[in-house]
């Protein structure tokens, strides 16, 4: 029996000895007071347990064996609508069969609880398989979830405060509708000439004759667009000071819930907003891209006006996380693709895995995942932890009452350590899926070149994560923002923490801790000088002004467009920097619980190191000639 989840036992360590299920169970479950409900953290993990098991032997059994008859019939649009490969149609009957489309939802609406960490574990799976199956996979019960956060957060959610089930939401027949399999989700965020600049978006919501919200305007590039549901960011405010233009600024930007198309009770459809066409892909055949046509089509404001930036961030941070899972399990597909060739593959005497360089490259391409997966751990953790304290505090205050204070103690803390990851984990789960997809090819020889052997379409279809739910680029842009913002509004807390590092780096009693302390003396030592020389330039920008203006100017007013070039131009550098710092202290952590993971910290600081200090030398050393130019 093959299962993608039995064979890995770095992935089995998360969930049977890492991850802290009785506090994420607990939150799930309101302290294991639901009606139906998991009655002991023990069942719930073996619940979790059994989801997963069931998820890895579908995706062995069931998907990877048919991949590239998937691939090679790819999605049509034919009168309208558009169509999955035959297999990938017969898949999500078998999924729907299983109920995994409502896994996470509440029972009360149709679904198991399971933590949304669940839910991300198995994205892994599914996309070690395939990732088109994993992505549709992700429109189902994750759009439906965040209908129901996001009513949640309007306040159109009633809960029962004796029973603590849900007894009125605002989508709920909609959530309803997906958990049973009929329908699914997605999010329409870029237009033609407004990709990663949201600020241009032109798409309008307005009020109609009647008082109702319409949409209008034209969404490319959507992810599964072919579904029912669309969340639809639009313009709805002029901004002030823009010169009446609407297409300048966040501000003017709020979110919309569209159905697409109505049905019958014969089954006959309706489009309300057409299909203009299906996008011709590098990769990803079996998943839908379109691209979708509204006009004046009837919406559901979320939220105010306004507000749709702030709301569409937390819809993209859960998808985010979830590109970090997705990258992860194609670059374990990657790895055990090449692995498996170069073990057989017998070339000067020996197999290709016997000789140096290649037993390089796979050793590297382990340790990268392994360090992946830690922060992707770390990440969809801190996460959860976030949303659900979030959720419980707005919907049942009185059951918490006096645990509040530690609850908003630890939503701050999650919301903090959340932010400050998940850009990491997506840029370098992206960037590694594209690095390990094009190894494996190289590993492979021609064979790699060659399409019967899959190599080449994990390349293919690798291409694309550092360009979705927002570019590496943007990633790194939000990295180095975050990171200097936060000193230069606490630099004690900064000053502390590079006093700690260097104490650390010579003292702690474990020589791992010591090691970890220096890579993250390295880090700080970028940040201050990042700031440092951002500060001086900050500095000479005041020359000509007033110096009774120099406090103003230079503390209050700093604009990172216009005042950190030299930080932007370092920015995937530092994040680089970041994430290595960050994957290290998750290991380290794991190391000093369980004495056996300490071989996976080695070997991890042993290409860390020499890579962090060459990143020190290129960002402190190197920049001036070509901003000067600028």
């Amino acid at each position: 029996m093959a299962s993608f989840y039995l064979d890995n036992e770095d992935l089995r360590y998360y969930v049977e000895q890492w991850l802290d299920w009785g506090t994420v169970l607990e939150h799930a479950e309101m302290g294991f007071r639901l009606p139906g409900g998991h009655a002991s953290v023990e069942e719930g993990r073996q619940f979790i347990e059994d989801v997963l098991e069931l998820v890895g032997q579908l995706v062995a059994e069931e998907v990877a064996p048919h991949v590239a008859q998937m691939d090679a019939e790819g999605v049509r649009l034919e009168d309208g609508e558009a169509y999955l490969p035959t297999r990938l149609g017969q898949i999500f009957e078998k999924l729907g069969e299983l109920d995994l489309f409502a896994m996470c939802l509440p029972r009360e609406l149709g679904g198991m609880n399971a933590p949304m960490l669940v839910q991300h574990i198995y994205s892994e799976l599914f996309a070690r398989a395939d990732v088109s199956t994993m992505a549709h996979f992700g429109f189902h019960g994750g759009m439906a979830m965040a209908m129901l956060m996001f009513s949640i957060m309007e306040g159109s959610t009633e809960l029962d405060q004796e029973t603590l089930q849900i007894t009125r939401t605002r989508f709920g027949d909609y959530i309803r509708e997906i958990a049973q399999g009929k329908a699914w989700g997605c999010m329409d965020i870029t237009e033609p000439g407004a990709g990663s600049d949201m600020g241009a978006l032109r798409t309008r919501g307005e009020l109609d004759e009647q008082g109702g919200w319409v949409v209008s305007g034209e969404k490319i590039f959507i992810t599964s667009g072919h579904g029912k549901y669309h969340f639809v960011i639009a313009r709805t405010e002029r901004r002030e000071g823009a010169s009446g233009d609407p297409a300048a600024g966040l501000e003017g930007l709020s979110l919309f819930l569209v159905p697409t198309y109505e049905e019958d009770a014969e089954g006959n459809r309706r489009r309300l907003a057409p299909i203009d066409r299906l996008e011709e892909k590098l990769g990803h055949h079996g998943s839908v891209t379109a691209s979708v046509v509204f006009d004046r089509t009837p919406a559901h404001l979320i939220g105010e006006r306004g507000d749709g930036f702030r709301l569409m961030l937390a819809l993209m941070n859960n998808a985010r996380v979830g590109v970090g899972f997705e990258s992860i399990g194609l670059c374990e597909a990657a790895y055990r693709k090449a692995k498996e060739y170069a073990g057989s593959r017998v070339s000067m005497g020996k197999t290709l895995d016997r000789h140096e360089m290649i037993a390089d490259y796979l050793d590297e391409m382990r340790t990268d995942i392994q360090g992946l997966r830690a922060l992707a751990m770390f990440a969809a953790y801190q996460e959860e932890l976030a949303t659900k304290i979030g959720l419980l505090l707005r919907l049942a205050p009185d059951l918490l009452r006096e645990r509040r204070p530690e609850l908003e103690r630890q939503l701050a803390d999650a919301r903090a350590a959340g932010r400050r990851v998940t850009p990491l984990l997506k840029y370098l789960a992206a960037e590694k899926a594209v690095e390990m997809g094009r190894r494996c090819i190289q590993i492979l020889g021609g064979n790699g070149y060659m399409v019967e052997y899959g190599a080449e379409k994990l390349l293919r279809d690798a291409v694309v994560m550092p360009i979705y739910e927002g570019t590496s680029q943007i990633q790194s842009l939000m990295a180095m923002k975050d990171t200097l913002m936060g000193i230069m509004k606490n630099p004690q807390a900064f000053v502390k923490r590079l006093a700690e590092c260097r104490v650390r780096a010579y003292s702690a009693s474990n020589p791992l801790a010591r090691r970890v302390a220096r890579i993250q003396q390295v880090s700080t030592g970028v940040q201050q000088y990042l700031l440092t020389r951002t500060a001086s330039d900050k500095l000479r920008s005041l020359t000509g002004k007033p110096i009774t203006e120099w406090p103003g100017s230079f503390l209050k007013h700093w604009d990172p467009k216009r005042d950190f070039g030299w930080a932007m131009l370092h920015a995937e550098r530092l994040t680089r920097l970041l994430a290595d710092e960050a994957i290290c202290e998750a290991l380290l952590a794991q190391a000093e619980r369980h004495p056996d993971r300490a071989e996976v910290l080695e070997r991890y600081l042993e290409r860390a190191e020499p890579r962090c200090e060459y990143l020190r030398a290129v960002i402190t050393d190197t920049g001036s000639r070509l901003l000067s130019g600028l």
